[in-house]
């Protein structure tokens, strides 16, 4: 983790660019100049029942003309996250430790173009030995291997769960407690025993008063892949999320109401970021490929929204959906995939175009904004790396605020 409050310009070679995203092994262009608010502290908000249309009984005034940076302004002494991390739960016998933490999250990085911007109370995943990440932890296991999912409560003042789509469990551990009664309160532990019985790319996230929770950044990636799984030369995790700004500020203190009856997403990122920190190799998950590349992308929806995805100059097929193989005779080729809320979609492709920087992107193409500017948002990127010299990917480096 940082120890500084700021991120600020990263310098390197192009060489010390490609091991940066190598090491990543997962993956996405302007930003939002709207006037700030002055913030509160961080206040602490009560907790209330799981059927409780509120978390917080703090008393907030209206920003009468709301913009999405206004959310910068609100302070906090929260640490910052950090990149997700990915365990490999083989090697641990299917055990692991999980935890909530109170956290700053950076949208746009100070030196990349339209930063900086940040949500300035989020509630990340974290385990003993990873530092607390948006999304959290990518986590994966070979098909069969018995889990044991410990979320330990001694970091955050709400209850939370772990819910995990796509495999089938005993009821007690489907973490959901308006049908079982059961979440794991401040100060206590739960063991959640789950077989990874269900080969593919699954969502996991709190089910505790989900409309807050999901939505304060309380969501991850269970990979289980199946025996035999065949890698890809380049595979990558891409976790899609529209956020109104709004939560996170009414969360931290800050002076503006939110209701998800009103919800109205003004940040859309890529595993956490915002266009144009998505292509920083180090804050945001470039894909870098190499000429003849067999490509595999793992989409995850883990917001509100449906989003269609588009990759430039590539066509591919569709290979999995919700942990289910599609089967060869039905896939054809597509360069627009629609996402919906908490869906997964595997595509695949080869990388045989033209080498170049090419976006992956929502086609929504208010989604592609950071506020009223345009291009940001939900843009990922794909870069060749025979063009990593070239004076066209040393710009788009520069917009992320990474100097090559």
């Amino acid at each position: 983790m940082n120890d500084d409050d700021t991120f600020g310009r990263n310098t390197t070679s192009r060489r010390g660019f490609l091991s940066v995203a190598a090491a990543l092994g997962t993956v996405g262009i302007a930003g939002c100049g709207a006037p700030r608010s002055d913030a509160s502290a961080s206040a602490t908000p009560a907790n209330t029942g799981e059927g409780g249309s509120t978390e917080g009984t703090q008393q907030v005034e209206q920003v009468e003309e709301w913009s999405g940076s206004d959310s910068t302004a609100v302070e906090t002494d929260h640490p910052y996250t950090t990149p997700r991390t990915t365990i490999d739960l083989d090697e641990t016998d299917g055990a692991i430790t999980m935890s909530t933490r109170a956290c700053r999250h950076q949208l746009l990085g100070d030196e990349s173009r339209g930063g900086p911007w940040e949500l300035p109370e989020v509630w990340a995943w974290e385990t003993p030995e990873t530092d607390p990440s948006v999304p959290g932890p990518l986590l994966r296991v070979t098909e069969g291997t018995d889990l044991e999912i410990t979320y330990d409560n001694t970091e955050h003042n709400r209850p939370h769960t772990f819910h995990v789509h796509g495999l089938s469990k005993s009821w007690m551990d489907d973490g959901v407690p308006t049908t079982t009664g059961r979440q794991v309160a401040p100060g206590e532990e739960y063991t959640y025993e789950i077989t990874a019985n269900q080969p593919g790319t699954h969502l996991y996230h709190c089910h505790y008063q989900t409309q807050n929770h999901l939505d304060m950044g309380m969501f991850g990636i269970l990979r289980v892949d199946p025996e035999g799984y065949e890698a890809p030369d380049k595979e990558a995790f891409m976790t899609i999320k529209d956020w109104d700004t709004r939560l996170s500020a009414s969360m931290a203190g800050g002076d503006v109401s939110f209701s998800h009856r009103d919800r109205n997403p003004d940040a859309f990122t890529v595993n956490g970021r915002c266009a144009p920190y998505t292509f920083h190799p180090e804050r945001g998950s470039p894909l870098i490929v190499e000429e003849g590349d067999r490509v595999r992308i793992h989409y995850v929806n883990a917001g509100y929204e449906s989003h269609a995805m588009h990759t430039h100059n590539h066509g591919f097929t569709v290979v999995e959906k919700d942990g289910g193989v599609i089967p060869e005779s039905a896939r054809h080729r597509e360069d627009v995939v629609p996402i919906a809320p908490a869906e997964r979609k595997t595509i695949e492709f080869t990388a045989d175009a033209d080498p170049g920087v090419y976006a992956l992107h929502c086609h929504k193409v208010n989604h592609a904004m950071n506020g009223d500017t345009y291009p940001g948002g939900m843009i990922g990127g794909m870069v060749y790396e025979s063009v990593t010299d070239t004076e066209q990917f040393a710009s788009v480096m520069e917009t992320a605020g990474y100097e090559v």
